[in-house]
C-alpha cells in the first residue's frame, strides 16, 4: 500500500509540473515578436579614414604660422617628427623653418597619469624635447618646437634639451608657446 501511495504522489507531482509547463510554454512562445527571415541585401557601409591631418608651426615672412602636416598618428611625437622633416625639405609659398641643421633625437614626457578606480586620469606636465645639431637654436626655432608640441593641451610647458657629440647635454630652457610668439 505504501508503494502505491508513493507512486500516486509522484504521478500527481509529475502531472502538476506538466500542467505548469504546458501553461508557461504558450505564454513564452507568444511574446508578440514574429520571427522574420533576415537576409543580407548589401554589404554594410564602411568608411576609409585617412591619417589625421594636424598642424605644425613654420615661419612665413619671419612670423610663426600654422601649416597642415600629414602625420601617421595624432601623437606629439608624430607632429614633432613632421616638423623636423620639414626642415630637410625645400618649402614653398614663402614658408621657411629655423630648424635647418637640427634633428629630433627623441621626447620624454613626465605625464604619469594617476589611477583612480581603474581609470587613468591625465595629469598635465612637462614635455622634454631632445634635439641635436650645430649652431644656435634661435627663438623662432624654439617657438616652432614649443608651439607644435603644445597643441596637446596636456603639456603645460616644453623643456628643450640640446644633445652634443663630445660634451654633455645642455638645457635650453622651459617654455610656453604664448611667451615665444
Amino acid at each position: 500500500m505504501r508503494d502505491r501511495t508513493r507512486r500516486t504522489c509522484h504521478s500527481r507531482r509529475a502531472r502538476g509540473a506538466l500542467a505548469l509547463l504546458t501553461g508557461v510554454v504558450p505564454v513564452v512562445a507568444g511574446c508578440g515578436i514574429a520571427p522574420t527571415d533576415a537576409r543580407e541585401v548589401a554589404r554594410p557601409p564602411t568608411v576609409q579614414v585617412p591619417p589625421p591631418s594636424k598642424t605644425i608651426y613654420l615661419l612665413k615672412d619671419g612670423r610663426l604660422t600654422k601649416e597642415p602636416a600629414d602625420v601617421e598618428s595624432d601623437t606629439v611625437e608624430s607632429l614633432l617628427t613632421a616638423l623636423f622633416a620639414a626642415s630637410r625639405q625645400p618649402l614653398q609659398d614663402g614658408r621657411d623653418t629655423a630648424l635647418r641643421g637640427f634633428t629630433l633625437e627623441g621626447i620624454k614626457d613626465s605625464l604619469n597619469p594617476i589611477r583612480r578606480d581603474e581609470v587613468q586620469l591625465p595629469r598635465t606636465s612637462t614635455l622634454t624635447v631632445i634635439v641635436k645639431g650645430e649652431g644656435t637654436l634661435s627663438r623662432p626655432a624654439k617657438a616652432q618646437i614649443v608651439c607644435t608640441a603644445q597643441q596637446d593641451a596636456a603639456f603645460e610647458q616644453v623643456k628643450i634639451v640640446r644633445r652634443y657629440e663630445n660634451r654633455p647635454s645642455t638645457v635650453e630652457g622651459r617654455f610656453i608657446c604664448g611667451d615665444l610668439k
